[in-house]
C-alpha cells in the first residue's frame, strides 16, 4: 500500500524521485522519505556517501526540506507510507538507516516475524530506533552484508515471514539498486542507460512505457544499463519487458479538481473499453471455457467494492445462467471449511495485488476449483494465481475511492454471465441478443447521468449535517445500497449503512430519526410496491427521504422529500447508473464537507497487506 520509488542513472536522481513519487502518493501519505547516495564528498575521504531525509506528513513536507538542502547523486530510492506498524511520525517513516548509516531500505508489506528477528537482533547489539517492522529488514541485511548487497538480502530474506516490496542502496556499491518482492507489486521501468523502480506503473510512465514485473520471492539487482533478476538461490531469470499500452495522461487530472471525478466522467469511455470486441457474438479468448463445461454452481470472492459488484454479480448470474451463485468475502473465504463442492471460482480485484483476494485464490485451487480472476492491472500477482484471467480495461484509476473500476466489473459480469449462459445452453438468442443490445446503451446512459449534476448537488445540502445516513435497496439494487454507503464514509466521513430495504423492520428503523436521511434506491420491477412501503414507514418515522428512481417513475415524486432520476433502463443493468449517481452523491458531498477527496484518512488504494 505504500509507495516505492527508485532511480539510477546519468541524471540526478532527487527531481526524478520527487516527481514520480507524488505520481504514487495515493498508495500512501502518513510520511515520506529519500536516500540517494551522494558522490560528491569532497568533504570526506569517502568516494561515495548515503544522504537521507525523511518527515511525517503529505510529500510536500519532504520537498519543502529538500529545497533548501539538495541531495546531489544519480542514484537514490524514495517512499510514501502508510501506516501498519506503529503511527505516522519522522522516526517511523522510510528509508530506514542501517547502524552505520551505509544501507538505506524502503519497504511494502508487512514482516509478520518481525518480533522474532527483533529480539536476536538486538541480542546482537542492534539499536532499534523506530516502531515498525521495515526496520528490522534493514538490520537483518547489515547483519548479513559482507561486503555483497545482493547477497546480503537474498540471505535475509530466507529468514523473512511475511510480504514485502523492498529497495535497498549501500554506500560501498553506489552502482546498483538490490531489489526484491514477495505478495507486494513492485516493477522495474526499463529506459535508455536508465532505469527505474516502482510499486506502481504511474510513477515512471514520463519516462519509459517499457517495464518488468517481478514475481514473488524474485530479487533484482538493477544498474544503469542492466537489470539481473534471479530467485532467493541465487538462480538466474530470463524475463523480457512489457510495453504498457496507455499514456501518462490518463492518469493525470485532465482540469477536474480530483481524480475521483475525473475518473466517474470517464466511466462512458470505460464502459466503452470494457465493451470493445467482447459484445456482438460474446467472446472471450482468454477463457478456456467450452460447451461441454459442467459447473454445479459459481462463487465469486472479493473485498471491498470489489465484494458489492460481486453480490450484483450474484443477481446477475442466477437470473441468466440458473447457477446457484454465492459470494464470499476473501478475507473470510480462506478460513472456511472446505465442503465436496467445487463451484467456478471468480475473484475480483482492482489492482490485482490485494492480499487477501490472492490468497482466496490459491486456497480456491488448492480445493480442486476452477479460478478465474476479473483485474484491471495487466501482470498483477492475481494473473498467476488463477487458470484465466478477464482484464476489465478501464485504464488507471488513481482515487483512493473506486469509481470506474466498479462499473468496469459490473460491465464485466453481465458480459461473463450472458457467456456462460450461451456457452452451457441457458439462454437462447432473441434473449441475448436483447441483453447485448442494451449493453450497447449503458454509455450513453451513464453520459445522462454525469452530464446532468445539478440536481445531484442540490440534494447533498441535505447531507452534510447528517450524522448518520441509511442506504436501502432490494433486490439487485441491495447491493448498490451497501456500495453506496461505503462511499459516502469513505470520502465524506459521515457514518452511513447499507440495508436490505425489508430489513429495516428487523431493528434499523429504532435509529431513525428526522435528523436520519435514507437514501433509497428503487428499480420498475418486483420488488418496487414492497421498496415503496419501506419508505412510507421510514417516513412515518419523520426520517428525510430521497429516492434513486427511473425517469418513468411518476409514483415516488408522491412519497420521497426529494428525487434523483436516472434513464430507464430494464431493472437488470439498473445497478450501473445506479452507481454513478451513488458516487456523484459522496463526492459532492464530500466536497462540501471539505474533504480530501482523492487520499481519505488511514486509507490506501491497493491493500497488500492482511
Amino acid at each position: 500500500m505504500c509507495g516505492i520509488v527508485g532511480y539510477i542513472g546519468p541524471k540526478q536522481a532527487q527531481p526524478i524521485l520527487i516527481e514520480s513519487l507524488k505520481r504514487l502518493e495515493y498508495r500512501g501519505y502518513d510520511s515520506a522519505g529519500i536516500a540517494i547516495i551522494n558522490e560528491e564528498t569532497k568533504k570526506t575521504s569517502k568516494k561515495s556517501e548515503l544522504i537521507f531525509r525523511k518527515d511525517q506528513g503529505t510529500i510536500d513536507n519532504l520537498t519543502s526540506i529538500l529545497d533548501n538542502n539538495t541531495i546531489s547523486g544519480r542514484v537514490g530510492i524514495s517512499h510514501t507510507r502508510w501506516a501498519t506498524h506503529g503511527p505516522p511520525s519522522k522516526k517511523n517513516a522510510h528509508p530506514h538507516i542501517d547502524c552505520t548509516g551505509k544501507l538505506a531500505l524502503v519497504h511494502n508489506g508487512i514482516i509478520e516475524n518481525y518480533n522474532q528477528l527483533k529480539d536476536k537482533l538486538i541480542k546482537k547489539g542492534h539499536e532499534i530506533v523506530s516502531e515498525t517492522d521495515t526496520e528490522i529488514l534493514v538490520h537483518l541485511i547489515e547483519d548479513n552484508y559482507n561486503g555483497d548487497l545482493a547477497m546480503a538480502v537474498r540471505k535475509s530474506l530466507k529468514t523473512v515471514k511475511g510480504s514485502y516490496a523492498i529497495a535497498v542502496i549501500h554506500e560501498t556499491e553506489p552502482d546498483r539498486i538490490v531489489v526484491a518482492r514477495n505478495e507486494s507489486p513492485l516493477i522495474l521501468g526499463v529506459g535508455s542507460n536508465e532505469n527505474f523502480i516502482a510499486s506502481d506503473v504511474p510513477a515512471v510512465l514520463k519516462y519509459t512505457k517499457r517495464v518488468i514485473y517481478l514475481h514473488n520471492k524474485e530479487i533484482s539487482i538493477v544498474n544503469n544499463n542492466s537489470i539481473e533478476i534471479m530467485d532467493l538461490d541465487g538462480n538466474t531469470i530470463e524475463r523480457d519487458w512489457q510495453e504498457i499500452t496507455w499514456n501518462l495522461e490518463d492518469a493525470e487530472k485532465g482540469g477536474f479538481e480530483h481524480y475521483m471525478l475525473k475518473e466517474i466522467f470517464e466511466e462512458t469511455k470505460a464502459i466503452r473499453e470494457v465493451l470493445r470486441g467482447r459484445v456482438g457474438e460474446i467472446i472471450f479468448p482468454e477463457l478456456s471455457i467450452y460447451s461441454n463445461t459442467i459447473f454445479h454452481g459459481i462463487k465469486i470472492i472479493a473485498c471491498g467494492t470489489s465484494y458489492h459488484a460481486s453480490l450484483t454479480g450474484k443477481y446477475i448470474f442466477e437470473r441468466l445462467t440458473r447457477l446457484p451463485t454465492t459470494v464470499e468475502m476473501a478475507s473470510e473465504y480462506r478460513y472456511s471449511e472446505p465442503t465436496h463442492d467445487t463451484p467456478l471460482v471468480i475473484l475480483i480485484t482492482q489492482s490485482g495485488e490485494t492480499a487477501d483476494t490472492l490468497a482466496a485464490a490459491r486456497e480456491a485451487r488448492r480445493r480442486g476449483c476452477r479460478t478465474i480472476a476479473l483485474t484491471n492491472v495487466v501482470g498483477s500477482s492475481i494473473t498467476r494465481e488463477v487458470d484465466d484471467i478477464i482484464y476489465i480495461r478501464v485504464g488507471p484509476e488513481i482515487s483512493v475511492a473506486a469509481t470506474k473500476s466498479f462499473v468496469g466489473q459490473l460491465i464485466t459480469l453481465y458480459l461473463l454471465a450472458i457467456f456462460i449462459a450461451e456457452v452451457l445452453g441457458h439462454l437462447k438468442p432473441e434473449p441475448a441478443k436483447e441483453l447485448k443490445e442494451t449493453l450497447r446503451t449503458l454509455p450513453s446512459v451513464v453520459e445522462r447521468v454525469v452530464n446532468n449534476t445539478s440536481e445531484i448537488k442540490n440534494m447533498v445540502k441535505s447531507l452534510v449535517s447528517a450524522k448518520h445516513i441509511f442506504y436501502i435497496g432490494r433486490n439487485i439494487n441491495y447491493p448498490s445500497a451497501l456500495e453506496g454507503a461505503l462511499k459516502l464514509k469513505e470520502i465524506s466521513y459521515i457514518h452511513a449503512e447499507g440495508f436490505p430495504a425489508g430489513e429495516l423492520k428487523h431493528g434499523p428503523l429504532a435509529l431513525l430519526t428526522k435528523d436520519t436521511p435514507v437514501i433509497a434506491i428503487l428499480s420498475k420491477d418486483h420488488t418496487y410496491d414492497k421498496i415503496v412501503s419501506n419508505l412510507i414507514e421510514a417516513s412515518a418515522r419523520n426520517a428525510p427521504v430521497i429516492a434513486i428512481t427511473s425517469e418513468s417513475d411518476d409514483e415516488i415524486q408522491n412519497i420521497a422529500d426529494q428525487v434523483l432520476y436516472y434513464p430507464d433502463v430494464p431493472s437488470l443493468f439498473s445497478p450501473v447508473p445506479v452507481a454513478v449517481i451513488l458516487q456523484l452523491v459522496a463526492y459532492y458531498t464530500a466536497k462540501k464537507c471539505g474533504c480530501t477527496i482523492d487520499k481519505p484518512r488511514n486509507l490506501a488504494k491497493s491493500v497488500t497487506v492482511e
